[in-house]
């Protein structure tokens, strides 16, 4: 997406993990030399960045910086969409396209965590895997038709909310596998925005289908979203309940290749950057 209004424009990054150096004159809760992860709206690949001090969170427990980079944009981005918009509940079942990405690994771990049965699609028998290891039931998509096997999972009753970021002929799928009152949220259309739908199947099953961008919310936004965070997942993170998976670790100036990895779509988790591995 086009960075907002007012955003870094040729620095990518929209999460970091580090120590504050210094305030403004009105911050409240921070100080100089707290250890804190943030969301920001760009310019995260650089060794300073400016956040507004309600995207800020302390590091859960005993997590390192690296670990802690690798939450922030995840984890708004599943409470704001999972929780928020798609009201999950204890007890419901959650289907998350994409299990084994940052953003899976994420929605598994705080929905198990939340009571929630979780379901995953993912591309190939060893991502599978490493998803049903953190509670997932998964489902090989280039394998097995996801719609035909969630209705043999759920005893034809179909899931309560679906989180995906495919789009393109997945939402027919997706359509067929909510359960009565499902919830369908849209974070992405890597297989394309444009898609015909029998509308009939929303109005028979009474679904609500609905979508969000968060780099462009503003911070009050954001901030109320952290307060969320903060009360109900970070105490999780604290005690290992639910961790932090990173993939792989670059130096920051080797970020090319780690965005190369990223593309070739053979990670499972989080990969990070880091300004202390550059070679001075």
């Amino acid at each position: 997406y086009p960075p907002p209004a007012g955003a870094p424009q040729d620095i990518p990054g929209l999460e970091i993990a580090g120590i504050i150096i210094q305030t403004g004159a009105n911050i409240t809760r921070w100080k100089a030399g707290d250890r804190v992860c943030a969301l920001v709206w760009g310019g995260g690949y650089a060794e300073y960045c400016n956040v507004p001090e309600g995207q800020c969170l302390p590091i859960p427990g005993d997590l390192t910086f690296i670990e802690a980079a690798s939450l922030p944009e995840t984890y708004f981005t599943v409470w704001s969409n999972v929780f928020d918009r798609g009201r999950l509940k204890a007890g419901e079942s959650l289907l998350v396209h994409g299990g084994s990405s940052g953003i899976g690994v994420a929605a598994i771990q705080m929905a198990k965590a939340m009571g929630s049965t979780v379901y995953v699609t993912a591309g190939s028998d060893e991502k599978c895997r490493f998803c049903e290891s953190l509670g997932a039931k998964a489902i090989n998509y280039k394998t097995e038709n996801f719609a035909n096997r969630i209705q043999q999972l759920t005893d034809n009753h179909g899931v309560d909310v679906i989180l995906d970021m495919i789009g393109g002929d997945y939402t027919t799928g997706n359509l067929l596998s909510l359960a009565k009152d499902g919830r369908l949220v849209m974070i992405n259309m890597m297989k394309g925005k444009d898609v015909a739908v029998d509308l009939s199947l929303i109005m028979m099953k009474r679904l609500t289908i609905t979508g969000s961008t968060l780099r462009s919310r503003d911070p009050a936004f954001k901030s109320h979203v952290a307060q969320k965070l903060e009360k109900n997942i970070w105490p999780l993170l604290a005690s290992g309940q639910i961790k932090a998976v990173v993939h792989a670790v670059f130096p920051a100036d080797k970020a090319a290749e780690a965005h190369r990895l990223m593309e070739s779509s053979e990670h499972t988790g989080k990969i990070v950057l880091s300004f202390e591995l550059i070679s001075r």
